[in-house]
């Protein structure tokens, strides 16, 4: 067996942002590697997942989940190859994917890790599609939004990571109409050439309700709200009676540093008679089985794809999340380690 390395870099948060994250709120640094606990793996990390909700941690708020700790490793989805074991089921060689990235080498504890086959799809793959955002496009679509087949869906960041998996599940699972928006005329393009969405408007080029009532003339069913603000004002408008969104993310708010205006619309959703319900994938475990199968043979059949943007090495992490809150990615954005 090869000596086990004796020091791997890792990303802090130095300081938490005000409003936008700048370079300068983060640092990477070498730490010493050990051999695993009892009951842990060290797992040398290939890839590291970057995503939206990552920004919220970066403040010291009360939520969901905790904040990240200054001077302290980032934590997120990655998925790695053991190297050292010290826990039983798990062998040298074998591929993890748990939630310790950020960093080169993570000791992570096994109860924390699951098994992943490499030969099933790219390792890469566990990050996005058959990971936590596709769970979260399937959760949030089937489960949250109810949806059912003839449903007219609108889903806002839709050339994201968990957006275009939400529009492309609903076509596949018989959406009367499948609307999509995104902030550049090349995702708008790839959302109706490649990923078949039947509608898509970039947000940009005029007031989203305008371009919304345009795309879909009949109204909506269905709303899966990644954006927040102007978008979710829109969706409102545009819903037809007994209309569900699903509230998955906000990005537009999240750099924020004042509150901002909740839509000016929402007496509308009682003679709607609306449902707008909040998710988190967690909560949501139960139908990881099914998902994995359905999404697999989606995958398999070609009916569905899916896409990354993949940043090379550790040192462009934070350039990596900065380049995703901005909206540079298309599909998931990982970054791959490169030791």
């Amino acid at each position: 067996m090869s000596a086990l390395p004796t020091t791997g870099r890792e990303w802090h948060l130095t300081a938490r942002p005000n409003g936008w994250p700048t370079p300068a709120d983060f640092a990477l640094r070498e730490v010493p590697v050990s051999e695993p606990a009892e009951g842990r793996i060290l797992v040398r990390n290939l890839y590291f997942s970057v995503d939206p909700y990552m920004r919220g941690r970066m403040n010291d708020v009360k939520s969901y989940t905790p904040p990240f700790q200054l001077d302290k490793p980032m934590e997120g989805g990655a998925v790695g190859e053991v190297i050292a074991s010290n826990a039983e089921g798990f062998a040298v060689g074998d591929h993890v994917l748990h939630f310790l990235g950020w960093r080169e080498y993570a000791q992570v504890p096994a109860q924390h890790a699951t098994k992943v086959d490499p030969s099933a799809a790219p390792l890469s793959a566990y990050l996005g599609v058959l990971g936590m955002t596709g769970l979260t496009a399937y959760a949030g679509l089937f489960d949250v939004a109810s949806f059912k087949e003839g449903d007219a869906v609108f889903v806002s960041g839709a050339a994201g990571a968990v957006g275009n998996q939400v529009g492309q599940m609903a076509r596949i699972k018989g959406a009367a109409r499948v609307i999509g928006s995104a902030g550049s005329d090349e995702k708008v393009r790839h959302l109706v050439d490649d990923l078949g969405f039947d509608a898509a408007f970039n947000y940009k080029d005029a007031p989203v309700a305008e371009q919304l009532r345009e795309a879909a003339p009949d109204g909506i069913d269905v709303y899966f709200d990644n954006v927040g603000g102007e978008h979710l004002e829109a969706a409102i408008t545009s819903f037809n009676v007994h209309g569900r969104a699903t509230i998955c993310g906000m990005i537009s708010q999240y750099n924020s540093t004042e509150a901002t205006p909740a839509p000016r619309n929402l007496a509308l959703v009682i003679g709607k008679r609306l449902r707008l319900q909040g998710m988190l994938v967690g909560d949501h475990a139960a139908l990881q089985p099914q998902f994995v199968k359905d999404v697999a043979g989606w995958i398999a059949s070609g009916e569905l794809k899916y896409q990354e943007t993949v940043v090379e090495g550790v040192e462009q992490g934070v350039e990596a999340f900065l380049g995703l809150l901005r909206g540079e990615n298309t599909g998931k954005m990982i970054v791959a380690v490169n030791q």
